[in-house]
C-alpha cells in the first residue's frame, strides 16, 4: 500500500515549533538557575544571553510572515500569530528576569568611565532609537504618577539635593523623573528623585539600572533623565567620600562649606522649570515647554496680524497676492493648495498636571507645518474644561449669545505650500501658575501632526480624524505623555488592544470642504492664512478695503505715502485681540442685520457700513487710557476688559471718547494712517 508523503509545515508553524523548542530550553535554564553554583555563573549567563538572542531573531521572522506565505489555508491567522508573538514576548521577560538573578551581586554597581563616555557620546542616537521603539509598543492603563503628598516646598529642596548628588556621580547617572512601582518580578521600585546607574540599555525601552542602596531591576527609559556630569572643586571631594559613607542626610541639608552652595546655584540654573516640575511630579514626563507659544512671544511674525497684509511680488514692483478683477472692481479671487474648514471636536485621555499647579488655560494651538518649520500664523482655540472629567477637553460651548472667536472650535485653514510634507500641525497646552511662588508659564500636552498629502501627492480624503497625541515636541520625535502608558510586550487579543486603543491621548477633528459661499470668501484672502471661521466674512472686506486704497486711490504705483485710514492702519492689530473681534463681529450682525436686502449684495453699502461700524465700536476702545492692556489667561483682565466692552454704563464710544472725563492714550500718527512699506516688508 502506498503511503503519503508527510504535509509539508509552513512557516507560521515552524515558528510554532522553533517558540517549542526555545521555550524548552528556558524552562531547563531556570531549573539550572535555582541549584547554580558560583562558578558556573559566566557559562549560564552566556547561554541566557544566546537565549535572548534567539528570541530576538525569531520574532523578527514571525513579524516578517504574511498570510500569503502559507502554502496552505489557515483558519484564524492572525489570531494566531499575534498568540505566537505573545508566547515570544514572555519568553523574553523571563529570560531578563533570570539576567537579573545571574548579575554578580559583590561587584560595585555601575557602568566603567569608558562605558559612561560611550554613553554621552551615543546619547542622541540612542533617544531616536528609542522613540522609535516606544511607538511600536502598545499602551497600557494610564496610571496617575503624581504624588500628591508631597508639597512644592519639600519637592524643590529634593530636586536641589538630586541635581548636586548626580554633578558629583558623573556621566551615566540618571535621575527618575516620577515614582515608578514595579508591577513585574525583575522590575525597580523607584521614588521620584532618586539616582540611578545604568548597567544595560535594551532596545525595548526597559533600562536594567540600580540604585543607591544596590538594588537591580528594570525601570522605563522614559521615566529617567540624564543629568549632565558637573566639574567639582577640590573642596567637594571630602564631602562627597563623607556622603558615601552615610552622611548623605546631614551633608545634604547642612552643607559646611559656601563651595557647596555654588555648586548647587550652578546646577540649578543648568536646568529648567520643567525639569523641576517633573520631578517634583506635578507634570507628566511627556509635558515639554511649549513650542508655539513661544513662537507668538517673539513678535508678530507668527500671528494673524502678519499674514493678513498683502505681500509684495519678487520683483517688489506690485502685490503678489492682492489683484483687483477688471470687470467686477472687486479684488481677484485666488485659489489655494489646500482651502479647507476643520472643527475641533475633543480632546480624550489627556493627563492632567498634578498639585501645585493651577492651571489658567487649556487650549490648542494649530498652523500649517511640513516637519521642520511653521508656515503660517498660529491660530489659538480655548477648551472647555469639566472638572468631573479631568482627561477631556471639549470645544465650542453652546451660547445663548454669539460664541466668542477664542472659544470657536470652527476654523479655516489655507496655505499654499507645495512641500510634500505639508500638514497641520495641533499643539495641546495650558497656561498654569505655580501655587507656591506664583511663577506663570505655558506647557506642551503633547502635540499631533495631519498630513494633508498621501505619498502620490492627492490631498487626504475630508472627513474626521481621531490623531494620535505624542509627548515631547515635533521636533524631537514621538514620545508617551505618560510613561506609565508604556507596557512591553502588551499584544493581547483583539478586544484588548480596541480597549487599550480607548486609553491613548487622541484628537478629535473634523475636516471639511467649504461651501460654494464660504469658499468664495476665503479666496479673497491670503494664500497662506487660518483663523476663525465666524471672521472669513470681516477678512473678505478688509482686503477689499485694502485693494481700493492700494490699487486704485493712489495717485501711482510708485507712490508709496501713508495712506490717511484709521481702519486699514489699526484692523490688524485687532485681529490679534480676539475679545476686540468679538466686540466688531457682535455689532457687525447687528448692523448688516438692519439693512435692506438690496443693500446686503451692494459692495460699496457694506464696505461703508464695515468703516463706520469699526470706528464706532472697536476703535475707540483700542486706544482707550481705561482699557487694560490684554494679558493671556489672566482672569482679572479678561474681566475688566470685558466690562469695558459690554457693559452700558461702562462701555466705550465714540461719544464717550469726546467727553471731558474720558481719558484716551496720547495721540499717534501710526492710529490713523496705514503705512504700505511697513506693512509689505513686515
Amino acid at each position: 500500500m502506498r503511503t503519503m508523503a508527510p504535509r509539508k509545515k509552513g512557516p507560521l508553524q515552524t515558528v510554532q515549533k522553533e517558540t517549542d523548542d526555545i521555550k524548552r530550553e528556558v524552562d531547563a535554564l531556570a531549573q539550572d538557575v535555582t541549584r547554580l553554583d558560583i562558578s558556573d555563573r559566566t557559562e549560564t549567563l552566556q547561554r541566557c544571553t544566546d537565549l535572548q538572542n534567539t528570541v530576538a531573531e525569531t520574532l523578527k521572522k514571525l513579524n516578517k510572515l504574511t498570510k500569503a506565505d502559507e502554502s496552505a489555508p489557515i483558519g484564524n491567522y492572525d489570531q494566531r500569530k499575534r498568540d505566537e508573538e505573545e508566547r515570544l514576548r514572555t519568553l523574553q521577560d523571563r529570560l531578563k528576569t533570570l539576567t537579573l538573578q545571574l548579575q554578580p551581586q559583590d561587584k560595585e554597581a555601575g557602568p566603567s568611565s569608558t562605558e559612561a563616555e560611550e554613553d554621552s557620546a551615543e546619547e542622541v542616537s540612542e533617544e531616536e532609537d528609542d522613540s522609535q521603539d516606544e511607538e511600536e509598543e502598545d499602551a497600557a492603563e494610564d496610571d496617575d504618577v503624581n504624588d500628591e503628598d508631597a508639597d512644592d516646598d519639600e519637592a524643590d529642596h529634593r530636586v536641589t539635593e538630586n541635581v548636586m548628588s548626580n554633578s558629583k556621580k558623573g556621566a551615566g547617572s540618571y535621575v527618575a523623573l516620577s515614582a515608578f512601582t514595579g508591577e513585574e518580578e525583575g522590575d525597580l521600585t523607584v521614588q521620584k528623585g532618586a539616582v540611578l546607574k545604568i548597567l544595560q540599555k535594551n532596545e525595548d525601552g526597559w533600562w536594567l539600572a540600580q540604585d543607591s542602596k544596590g538594588n537591580k531591576g528594570l525601570v522605563p527609559r522614559n521615566y529617567l533623565k540624564m543629568i549632565s556630569p558637573q566639574e567639582q572643586e577640590s573642596e567637594d571631594e571630602d564631602d562627597s567620600e563623607e556622603e558615601q559613607e552615610g552622611e548623605n542626610e546631614t551633608a545634604k541639608s547642612k552643607p559646611s562649606t559656601s563651595s557647596n552652595w555654588d555648586t548647587i546655584r550652578k546646577a540649578i540654573t543648568e536646568i529648567d522649570a520643567t525639569d523641576v516640575l517633573s520631578a517634583m511630579g506635578a507634570i507628566p514626563p511627556g509635558f515639554r515647554p511649549s513650542t508655539l507659544s513661544r513662537l507668538l512671544e517673539e513678535g508678530t511674525s507668527y500671528r494673524a496680524s502678519h499674514y493678513i497684509q498683502p505681500k509684495l511680488s519678487q520683483s517688489e514692483l506690485c502685490f503678489k497676492d492682492l489683484q483687483l478683477d477688471p470687470d467686477s472692481g472687486k479684488v481677484h479671487a485666488r485659489s489655494s493648495r489646500v482651502c479647507l474648514t476643520l472643527t475641533l471636536w475633543s480632546c480624550r485621555m489627556i493627563p492632567p498636571p498634578g498639585v501645585g499647579l493651577q492651571v489658567l488655560s487649556r487650549h490648542v494651538r494649530l498652523c500649517a507645518f511640513n516637519g521642520t518649520e511653521v508656515l503660517s500664523n498660529i491660530h489659538t482655540v480655548r477648551a472647555t474644561y469639566n472638572p468631573n472629567s479631568p482627561k477631556t477637553w471639549s470645544f465650542s460651548p453652546r451660547m445663548s449669545s454669539l460664541l466668542p472667536c477664542l472659544l470657536d472650535g470652527d476654523c479655516f485653514f489655507r496655505c499654499d505650500s507645495d512641500s510634500p510634507d505639508l500638514g497641520i500641525l495641533f499643539e495641546l497646552g495650558i497656561t498654569y501658575i505655580r501655587n507656591s511662588t506664583g511663577e506663570r508659564g505655558d506647557l506642551s500636552c503633547g502635540w499631533a501632526f495631519l498630513q494633508l498629502f498621501d505619498e502620490n501627492g492627492a490631498l487626504i480624503p475630508l472627513r474626521t480624524q481621531e490623531l494620535a497625541v505624542h509627548g515631547g515636541t515635533p521636533y524631537e520625535g514621538k514620545a508617551d505623555i505618560d510613561a506609565t502608558s508604556t507596557k512591553r510586550g502588551t499584544s493581547g487579543g483583539v478586544l484588548q488592544q480596541m480597549l487599550m486603543s480607548r486609553k491613548q491621548p487622541k484628537l478629535i477633528v473634523k475636516l471639511r470642504s467649504p461651501n460654494t459661499r464660504t469658499r468664495e470668501q476665503l479666496n479673497l484672502l491670503p494664500d497662506t492664512i487660518t483663523g476663525c471661521l465666524s471672521t472669513v466674512r470681516l477678512l473678505a472686506l478688509y482686503r477689499q478695503l485694502l485693494a481700493d486704497a492700494l490699487l486704485l486711490d493712489r495717485v501711482t504705483m510708485q507712490n508709496a505715502d501713508l495712506i490717511c485710514s484709521a481702519v486699514l492702519g489699526t484692523f490688524p492689530e485687532v485681529l490679534d485681540h480676539p475679545d476686540l473681534m468679538d466686540a466688531f463681529k457682535k455689532s457687525w450682525v447687528e448692523s448688516e442685520n438692519n439693512l435692506k436686502r438690496s443693500d446686503k449684495k451692494d459692495m460699496t453699502a457694506l464696505k461703508k457700513l464695515f468703516e463706520n461700524v469699526y470706528m464706532s465700536s472697536v476703535f475707540p476702545l483700542l486706544y482707550s487710557a481705561e482699557m487694560p492692556a490684554p494679558l493671556w489667561a489672566d482672569e482679572s483682565t479678561e474681566t475688566q476688559r470685558a466690562r469695558l466692552i459690554y457693559s452700558p454704563v461702562h462701555k466705550i464710544t465714540m461719544e464717550t471718547m469726546l467727553s471731558p472725563n474720558h481719558t484716551h492714550q496720547a495721540f499717534d500718527i501710526p492710529q490713523v494712517t496705514y503705512d504700505l512699506l511697513t506693512s509689505a516688508w513686515h
